[in-house]
């Protein structure tokens, strides 16, 4: 959170010193304030021309990715399989879309009809590194590498400043925001596997200066009315503390700045001005905190996206990205390893997905699809739905150590489905197909890495651009190819 604190200084005619005027609430890590931040974030390698990355290259300026932590069955939502043993077809029956001859499960309706804007590819598919649990398997889907620190029990070490960046991190860097927003967004609760939170979910070895801003209201993961809680506050001036008085300071701050030509010759490279600038933008424009006040929406628009956490999730993404937000990321609202609305379906899958999580993904995810279209923003802005992996083909059959039971599905990285739309992306596709049962891409598989290379891709970062880690030591932002047949 952003804070300008009340309490008096010396520095400024008003009581309050510059260096507390400028102090950033939870952004301060080790004394970096949010002007440094901005700074820090121009830092960027210079954009290519747009045109030097062929098609759909740049077409997106914002991106929402919809992270479904836990693992969500494919079988049961998007390629429902006919003419197949009872243990691997899904209980519920296959229903038809817009799209001739597509297939989602009758759980999806409202999807259903706004898939003639999305891709679908049925193809994604890895064979897992060591284990595949959830931990490995979301690190690798945010970062695009592997770690190689699992143990027997498939859990990995908490988040390290060693860690790759997660993608989103890497596109606010190689691409800053041009307007007084938060970059990247992070909501409603951390990516998270038993007691390992966060990993793949930090900015890594690029600093902290580009990891996400937190949005996590209180309230536990079965608390629909949680996002009803969200605090603007934190991104208001003192009430005692006006636009035009913040201004003035920034004046005085001018004129002090003008009185010691040294100095200034010596920094002048660094553009403070117009980092002290941007961070005072934001805070005086009001423009974060008006995007996070969704009580402007109309109720009925309200009720579409779903009353829950996830569907607000959706509509507060929207509201971002047209404030500026370059990155929104929503993690599915429960620990990938739990049980009610979890997609981690081990056990009670039937109903776990026709009465709780189903009816949340498919009203949020169809309403931003759609909202996104009729507001004219889904030509720049790329939505991607995904897991970590789906579910095993045979119900109660053990593939990763775990219990299963006749109605639970287990881990299986093999393949499985995500959905993509808007930003370059063609509409009423599908890419790739599985073989019949499900277990497998019959062609055109995709890797996760290139999924996250296709992303780069449309937000106009080349996948191989060369970033540094800690050690200094070059690292491809991903090592993988982009999927041109999914670009229009």
């Amino acid at each position: 959170m952003f804070v300008v604190p009340g309490f008096a200084g010396k520095d400024t005619c008003d009581g309050v010193s510059r260096r507390e005027l400028l102090r950033v609430g939870s952004l301060s890590f080790a004394g970096v304030s949010l002007a440094q931040v901005l700074a820090m974030e121009a830092q960027a390698n210079a954009p290519a021309p747009k045109e030097a990355g062929g098609r759909g290259f740049g077409k997106a300026k914002s991106v929402i990715l919809v992270y479904l932590q836990g693992g969500p069955s494919h079988l049961d939502l998007w390629d429902p399989k006919e003419n197949v043993p009872d243990k691997v077809r899904s209980v519920f029956k296959s229903a038809p879309t817009k799209l001739t001859g597509v297939h989602l499960t009758e759980l999806m309706p409202k999807l259903a009809q706004q898939l003639d804007k999305t891709s679908l590819i049925r193809s994604m598919s890895y064979t897992p590194n060591g284990l595949f649990n959830h931990t490995a398997a979301i690190y690798q889907m945010h970062t695009g590498y592997t770690t190689d620190k699992v143990s027997a029990s498939g859990q990995l070490e908490p988040p390290s400043p060693k860690d790759f960046p997660t993608l989103g991190s890497n596109i606010i860097k190689l691409r800053p925001t041009d307007v007084p927003m938060l970059p990247f967004v992070m909501m409603p609760r951390p990516l998270q596997e038993s007691n390992v939170v966060g990993k793949g979910g930090t900015a890594g070895f690029l600093g902290k200066a580009y990891d996400p801003y937190l949005l996590y209201p209180s309230g536990d993961d079965l608390d629909m009315g949680k996002m009803d809680r969200i605090k603007v506050d934190d991104l208001k001036l003192r009430e005692d503390l006006t636009a035009s008085r913040m201004t003035r300071r920034a004046t005085l701050r001018d004129t002090v700045a003008k009185g010691m030509p040294d100095i200034e010759k010596s920094v002048s490279k660094y553009e403070l001005d117009s980092y002290y600038g941007k961070a005072l933008g934001l805070i005086v424009s009001g423009r974060a905190r008006d995007a996070f006040d969704i009580t402007k929406e109309k109720p009925e628009l309200r009720e579409k996206y779903g009353k829950n956490t996830f569907g607000q999730c959706c509509l507060l993404a929207r509201r971002l990205v047209e404030a500026g937000t370059r990155f929104v990321e929503i993690n599915w609202p429960k620990v990938a390893n739990s049980d009610n609305h979890s997609w981690d379906t081990h056990a009670g899958l039937s109903n776990r997905l026709k009465n709780q999580a189903a009816p949340m993904l498919d009203a949020g995810l169809s309403a931003l699809i759609e909202d996104l279209d009729q507001r004219g923003m889904l030509a720049d802005t790329l939505v991607v739905a995904v897991g970590e992996f789906g579910r095993s083909p045979q119900r109660g059959v053990s593939t990763s150590g775990n219990q299963n039971n006749d109605d639970g599905r287990d881990h299986w990285p093999y393949c499985y489905t995500a959905v993509i739309a808007g930003g370059g992306i063609k509409r009423g596709y599908v890419h790739g197909k599985s073989d019949n049962t499900a277990s497998a891409p019959l062609d055109s598989p995709v890797h996760p890495t290139e999924l996250l290379a296709t992303i780069y891709h449309s937000v106009g970062i080349k996948p191989d651009t060369i970033v540094h880690n800690h050690l200094n030591q070059p690292r491809e932002l991903v090592k993988g190819e982009v999927v041109t047949g999914l670009l229009s």
